[in-house]
């Protein structure tokens, strides 16, 4: 991995792929979460948004993509509302498994309400929806990040957090 080349601009074709893997994630739990009646939909979208609002105020902000084209497109976003960080902090930042909960409960949250709706009352759509959840929030994600995100990295390089905490050579 550390020999691929980076971008100093993500192509869009791959922003559009990964951010239509989270668009498609949020999308699903909410229609999942939804079954369950309009306060778990409500809770579950300011859920996301106040997830996605920690990531662009507190770690897009010091990263070498902000306002530029990274590849979940939050670069930009972060500038348009935010004043630009340190790009030292970014690169000292640790994080441990437990940071990161929150955005596995993003997609855990609406599985475990969909197993427990279809265990009390069986239907093949939710079924599915379970089904598309549970690939593109493990498979899905594996893939973007090892694939098209994380690979072509200019943070990466620099220092990223994330990556030090998934590194497997270092085991």
């Amino acid at each position: 991995m550390q020999d691929s080349p980076v971008y100093e601009k993500y192509p869009f074709w791959m922003v559009l792929v990964s951010t239509l893997l989270s668009v498609s994630v949020y999308v699903i739990g909410a229609v999942i979460l939804s079954w369950l009646g309009l306060a778990w939909l409500v809770l579950y979208l300011l859920f996301i948004l106040l997830l996605e609002l920690r990531l662009v105020r507190g770690h897009c902000v010091d990263c070498w993509y902000y306002g530029k084209t990274c590849a979940f497109a939050k670069g930009q976003l972060s500038a348009m509302f935010f004043p630009k960080g340190a790009l030292e902090r970014f690169s000292k930042k640790t994080i441990t498994w437990k940071d990161i909960v929150p955005d596995f409960l993003v997609f855990i949250i609406p599985l475990l309400a969909g197993i427990a709706l279809l265990i009390r009352t069986f239907s093949w759509i939710l079924l599915l929806l379970i089904i598309a959840l549970c690939i593109l929030g493990f498979v899905g994600n594996a893939l973007v990040r090892g694939h098209i995100a994380c690979k072509y990295c200019k943070q990466r390089e620099i220092g990223c957090p994330a990556q030090r905490l998934f590194d497997r050579t270092k085991e």
